[in-house]
């Protein structure tokens, strides 16, 4: 789905351990957010499951509703 999606790995994994910010939401999931520079300053939400153990990378999307 990332390659669908025009999305790099590095991106994700910056977005979970460098976030710009989270969002804890009801259903178990943290949703990380941060702008990528290189793909036009566009929004990159990373949805994980913290519930899970493990937790699980849920999907990942540039966030259009997102404006800074």
């Amino acid at each position: 789905m990332l390659r669908e999606r025009r999305i790099k790995r590095e991106w994700v994994d910056a977005a979970v351990l460098q976030p710009d910010r989270t969002e804890e939401h009801a259903d178990g999931t943290r949703h990380y957010i941060r702008q990528i520079a290189e793909h036009g300053n566009r929004w990159l939400r990373v949805v994980v499951n913290v519930t899970s153990d493990p937790e699980k990378r849920v999907t990942a999307f540039f966030d259009r509703r997102l404006r800074r």
